[in-house]
């Protein structure tokens, strides 16, 4: 999702910069946003000069310490593990300004615990934006105890700035958005495993039958199977509701490789970018 976020800063305006520890990954997400810049302007949704100016305040670094040493604001969106999140943050609090806010878009994992890898956790907070993000308006801004009232008014000022819709939530695991959005993806699965109906009818059902934008399986494999276990499996660890027992197809789905859309197969096939 880092790409995306990176898009809807750049666009209102931020001098935004993007990494990743795997270079090529930097180069795929600038060509991403650059092809949905090109998209916005096809369907009269962007200006070409709008689209130009975004895409002249967003640069590429090769390390971490490069990209965040002038940063206000450090949005992180890396893997779905919490000791691999904290390792990334104490980095981040040895690299920047004492004042910066380091914002986590994890989806489920305890904000404070992440928090506590760095030595300001009243500047760091939950922004937990949803795919694809330069199209959903929801922000979900995490609050957890030691965080101060100053983060998370700014980070909503933010996001209100990116053109999004921020919502204020307390740090208990998965939130607001993951705690039912995880619950419906998992019980379509459980519906495709019975044979109930197929992946697309059972999305449709959902899409014409309550409004909603996009289906839960397909809502999964854009996400990625392997984030949605991920999440589920923290979530029936944390909460210990049947609700979030990963049925077993998910499990047997990520075990056989099929990841959703960066895969190419999910409850969906999909495309590939050519090289």
């Amino acid at each position: 999702m880092g790409h995306g976020i990176a898009q809807v800063a750049a666009m209102a305006g931020y001098d935004t910069v993007i990494t990743d520890v795997n270079r090529p990954a930097v180069d795929s997400a600038l060509a991403m946003v650059a092809k949905n810049l090109e998209g916005g302007v096809a369907r009269g949704k962007v200006t070409g000069d709008a689209a130009a100016a975004a895409l002249s305040r967003l640069r590429p670094a090769n390390t971490i310490e490069e990209a965040v040493q002038p940063a206000e604001l450090v949005i992180e969106a890396i893997i779905e593990d919490v000791a691999i999140k904290q390792q990334l943050f104490e980095n981040l609090d040895r690299f920047t300004d004492a004042q910066c806010i380091l914002a986590t878009n994890t989806s489920s994992l305890s904000v404070r615990d992440i928090a506590a890898a760095t030595k300001r956790p009243d500047r760091v907070v939950g922004m937990h934006f949803f795919n694809p993000v330069h199209i959903m308006k929801l922000v979900e801004v995490v609050s957890h105890d030691g965080c101060s009232d100053d983060t998370v008014q700014t980070v909503r000022d933010v996001a209100v700035r990116m053109g999004k819709e921020p919502i204020t939530v307390k740090d208990i695991a998965g939130f607001a958005s993951s705690r039912l959005g995880v619950v419906l993806g998992l019980e379509a699965m459980r519906m495709v495993e019975q044979g109930v109906a197929s992946p697309a009818d059972i999305d449709k059902a959902l899409e014409l039958g309550y409004g909603h934008p996009m289906g839960p399986l397909k809502v999964t494999d854009l996400v990625g199977l392997d984030v949605r276990l991920a999440i589920a499996e923290y979530l029936h660890k944390t909460l210990g509701s049947p609700h979030y027992a990963p049925p077993d197809l998910l499990k047997r789905m990520v075990s056989d490789g099929h990841l959703g859309k960066k895969s190419g197969k999910g409850f969906y096939e999909w495309e590939q970018p050519t090289s």
